[in-house]
């Protein structure tokens, strides 16, 4: 009887061994599932099928994946596109952020006359069920301190420098409004700035009447607003672009040179 128990014991226990390990072997595709789902695949979200042919048609100049990567957008992030006009990259950003992230577009009256349908035709019956529009004009931005993971300012850091109060666009109070991204950002996450360029030394007011930019005066405004230079890249590299002409001319329009920059809120996620 006591070999009997013995042995019943032993075949239970390998019995259990065994489960143990089909259960082992059953979890690790899973497990190795949840490693590659928070892994950005910046292709994936460019090829998505949901993509409008329009959006297909602008990333040859935009290269919004290697952008993107650069920005060091990942899975599960909280993302602010800052004017995000018509909502190219906040598509590609809910992607890549997927469910467990979010985007905030954020948008005002002047933007949303200015590309009219696009934005309607993008957001309709919540297609992207992870975006969440922000409007707010001019100077009455109010964001929450430490909540975004990354922010960016694609195509309009120049809007800080143009003003027509008649048309809905005041002039903005670039210390203020570049205080408040800052207080919005968490601590060691970055900001994303693309934008034309304007001859070197131009002044601030080249934002408003060629929408172009120099460089150096972002650098140094981001800098006097606490904002580290983390990199540039030069993805979008175009020195045939002529400077001298706004960046609406037919001649430049979607060609323009642009120059791309990240900057950093200092600090880490764990202060």
């Amino acid at each position: 009887m006591r070999i009997t128990l013995v042995i019943a014991a032993v075949v239970l226990l390998a019995g259990c061994g065994k489960s143990e390990q089909q259960n082992e072997a059953a979890e690790t595709p899973a497990a190795i599932d949840a490693i590659v789902d928070t892994t950005p695949n910046y292709e994936a979200a460019i090829s998505n099928s949901a993509r409008s042919e329009a959006d297909r048609e602008r990333d040859a100049g935009r290269k919004p994946a290697e952008v993107l990567e650069f920005f060091g957008i990942e899975p599960g992030m909280r993302v602010l596109d800052m004017f995000s006009g018509g909502g190219y990259y906040t598509e590609i950003l809910s992607y890549i952020v997927g469910d467990d992230g979010k985007v905030i577009a954020h948008s005002n009256e002047a933007y949303a006359g200015f590309v009219g349908d696009e934005a309607i035709t993008r957001y309709a019956n919540d297609r992207l069920s992870n975006v969440e529009i922000l409007m707010a004009e001019n100077n009455e931005l109010q964001l929450e301190s430490d909540q975004f993971d990354a922010i960016l300012l694609v195509l309009s850091f120049h809007d800080i420098f143009y003003a027509d109060p008649k048309n809905g666009w005041p002039k903005i109070d670039g210390a203020k409004f570049l205080a408040e991204l800052y207080s919005a950002l968490k601590p060691g996450a970055a900001i994303g700035i693309v934008d034309h360029y304007a001859e070197a030394g131009s002044p601030r007011e080249t934002g408003g009447t060629l929408h172009r930019i120099d460089p150096a005066i972002v650098v140094a405004d981001m800098q006097n607003a606490g904002f580290v230079l983390d990199g540039k890249s030069e993805l979008l590299r175009n020195t045939d672009d002529d400077y001298s002409v706004t960046m609406f001319d037919p001649a430049v329009r979607g060609k323009t040179d642009r120059f791309v920059m990240r900057f950093v809120k200092p600090g880490s996620s764990q202060d």
